[in-house]
């Protein structure tokens, strides 16, 4: 990492003890944002954008038990201003290198640190604790007060009742769309958030490196307020097994404050992105630039890729000679798909052990675990184990050395549903318990990424996201997926990699699609399906649909197994929020593009000339000329980039489109 650290200010306590009233100014490096922190007794902060307000004078503090609040009437003792210039190599990201410049303001008061950042991509600031002893962090204040009733996406918790029983939630739901005085007050916001400021500006709020505390949702201040504020999950005081598969802890009662915490603990970064456009949401690396670094220091064994999954398709392999269903013959056959598409992975997902009794160490009778890993091992195909949280938490090193010496590469965690500081501590725990037996880690049933994958890059997706597994029961009516898939990369996928688990081979239009339990489709064409594994970011990818209809469909097969997972470049071309997205990755030497539609017809004209690919062959897969009917209809070219590299390219209403440039 090149580092170049200016220190531009150091006021003696002498010189600012006395100091009441005191404001100051930090401005991202190209100067267009600027944020103002006003100490004045409380403390308040404003942020602007080329001077225009987008959040106006809001409130942040802590208040505490066993320590002196913070934010609360104290004095300054320090300030301290710097620039920082360097980059960030990243690992198994959606680019190789990360710009890291900033500008950084340190205020020093006599129990703890407050630290604001301006980037280019936002700002962010977080509490650092200079405590004597532990302490409590009864509750957080954090507001954001914007400066007029702008248009918002939000993402409510899907579960309704009191906050208590919405803190029990899955982290899945599609956007709600309105002005920030309609947001519900009776329903909490998960994160991220995006709000669409004037002049086209876009503001995200989120949160990063978010270890040893609660997770934050969002709520208004008041009915038809425009002003949110941060709502945290007490800690728990009784928890009980129950839940789905009785795999989850469910919280009965909680303590009277939010957090333990110990005397020098660093508190979690919030994030305000902007944008001066939506393009540039897809590009933001602020979750991964604030996560603490790798504490993996040999990264070498760790290894990404595809992998072919059974739950989405329940198990639906057909002529094949033998019954299909949770067994070993019926694995065997997903290894040899995998194997012969150059898929690195299978997924073993729930049913491989004894249903209701959170043990991983009770494996159905139909299994020969040992036998489908040592299958798996021939053919160069890597096993990974679903695990429901309790019966992985409840064994975690047990589990995991006795896996890994089995021969397992990785576990998909899922049911944690909760992000209290008792959850989130074992996410962190979990990562690295897996990493010390060289394991993978897929987390389900997730809050949204906060960088835990730059820490632990074993950790290579996140759910979090209402993905595709939603179409096996939902109708349309209840579950948008075309609109979803145009709205999700600017929000969602800014806090990082998602596993949306694409790769349907038999696709509805708005009129033909139904859910299907054991025979699902996807809504949309099938170039839209191919065009996200370009436009989605996921280390860990899934192949959600039946091995029989990949070969049946062995052109697209081949083609999305050959799309990489990682990129050395990530360059967004156009989109509107809502409407449609189109984006370039390059690993190498070869750009890949994809675009997905919503379900109004569009023609794009594609600009490649940035990618530096004129001359160069491109193989397109698009919308045929009856997908608008029938979703499946797709056609493919191989054409030379022209000069000017112009590709003009139509887009069926729920289409797509994915371009090869090798």
């Amino acid at each position: 990492m090149n580092k170049k650290l200016i220190l531009l200010a150091l006021l003696a306590v002498c010189s600012i003890g006395s100091a009441v009233g005191k404001s100051y100014k930090l401005n991202s490096p190209d100067k267009n944002i600027t944020v103002e922190v006003d100490v004045d007794g409380k403390i308040h902060y404003a942020v602007s954008y080329k001077n225009q307000p987008l959040i106006n004078s809001s409130q942040i503090a802590m208040t505490n038990r066993k320590a002196k609040d913070f934010g609360n009437g104290e004095r300054i003792k320090n300030v301290k201003k710097a620039f920082h210039d360097g980059t960030v190599n990243a690992v198994f990201y959606k680019k190789a290198t990360i710009e890291d410049k900033y500008w950084e303001l340190t205020l020093g008061f006599d129990n703890y640190n407050l630290v604001f950042r301006a980037y280019n991509q936002g700002v962010a600031y977080r509490f650092e604790a200079k405590c004597k002893n532990t302490f409590q962090v009864v509750n957080e204040i954090a507001t954001f007060n914007f400066a007029k009733d702008l248009p918002s996406y939000v993402p409510y918790v899907r579960e309704k009742g009191t906050f208590a029983e919405q803190f029990a939630n899955s982290f899945e739901n599609t956007y709600t769309h309105g002005p920030l005085s309609g947001l519900n007050k009776d329903r909490l916001i998960f994160l991220p958030i995006l709000v669409e400021a004037e002049n086209g500006v876009k503001v995200a709020i989120t949160e990063s490196d978010l270890n040893d505390y609660p997770g934050m949702y969002l709520n208004p201040e008041a009915p038809k307020s425009t002003t949110l504020k941060g709502i945290f999950a007490p800690y728990p005081k009784e928890i009980v097994q129950g839940g789905t598969f009785n795999l989850e802890m469910l919280v009965r009662s909680t303590e009277d404050y939010i957090a333990q915490s110990a005397k020098d603990a660093t508190f979690p970064w919030r994030i305000i992105s902007i944008a001066e456009n939506e393009n540039e949401l897809l590009n933001d690396d602020l979750v991964y630039l604030l996560a603490a670094p790798s504490r993996i220091k040999d990264t070498a064994w760790i290894k990404p890729g595809k992998v072919a999954w059974d739950w989405w398709n329940d198990w639906g392999l057909y002529n094949v000679g033998f019954k299909a269903g949770i067994n070993t013959q019926t694995y065997k056959a997903y290894i040899d798909f995998a194997s012969k598409y150059g898929l690195e992975y299978v997924i073993m997902d729930a049913g491989w052990a004894v249903k209701n009794k959170a043990d991983l160490f009770q494996i159905v009778p139909e299994i020969d675990l040992k036998e489908i890993v040592n299958y798996a091992e021939q053919k160069h195909v890597g096993i990974i184990l679903w695990a429901g949280y309790y019966a992985f938490e409840r064994d975690m090193e047990k589990a995991c050395r006795y896996f890994s010496e089995l021969g397992v590469k990785g576990f998909k965690i899922d049911y944690l549903n909760r992000d209290d500081q008792q959850m989130v501590n074992f996410a962190y725990r979990a990562a690295e318990m897996t990493a010390k037996y060289h394991l993978l880690v897929d987390f389900h049933g997730i809050y949204k990424p906060t960088g835990l994958n730059r820490t632990f890059p074993n950790v290579v997706n996140f759910e979090g996201v209402a993905g595709q597994e939603q179409t096996k029961w939902s109708p349309i009516s209840k579950y948008d997926q075309v609109n979803y898939d145009v709205t999700v990369p600017y929000i969602r996928m800014l806090a990082g990699q998602m596993d949306y688990t694409q790769g349907a081979m038999l696709n509805g239009t708005k009129k033909t699609y139904y859910p299907s339990n054991s025979n699902p489709m996807s809504q949309g064409t099938r170039a839209h399906q191919l065009g996200m594994y370009v436009v989605f970011f996921s280390p860990l990818n899934m192949l959600c649909d039946s091995p029989t209809h990949y070969e049946q469909e062995a052109e697209c097969t081949r083609f999305i197994s050959s799309i990489p997972t990682v990129w050395d470049e990530t360059l967004p071309l156009e989109g509107k929020v809502g409407e449609y997205v189109i984006m370039a990755r390059r690993k190498g030497n070869s750009w890949y593009v994809g675009g997905l539609n919503n379900w109004k017809e569009r023609t794009v004209k594609l600009q490649l000339g940035r990618l530096h690919a004129a001359g160069r062959k491109a193989e397109i897969y698009y919308d045929g000329p009856n997908a608008e009917k029938m979703a499946q209809d797709y056609a493919k070219k191989t054409i030379t980039i022209p000069e000017d590299g112009t590709v003009e390219l139509q887009m069926a209403p729920g289409g797509g489109f994915a371009i090869a440039i090798l």
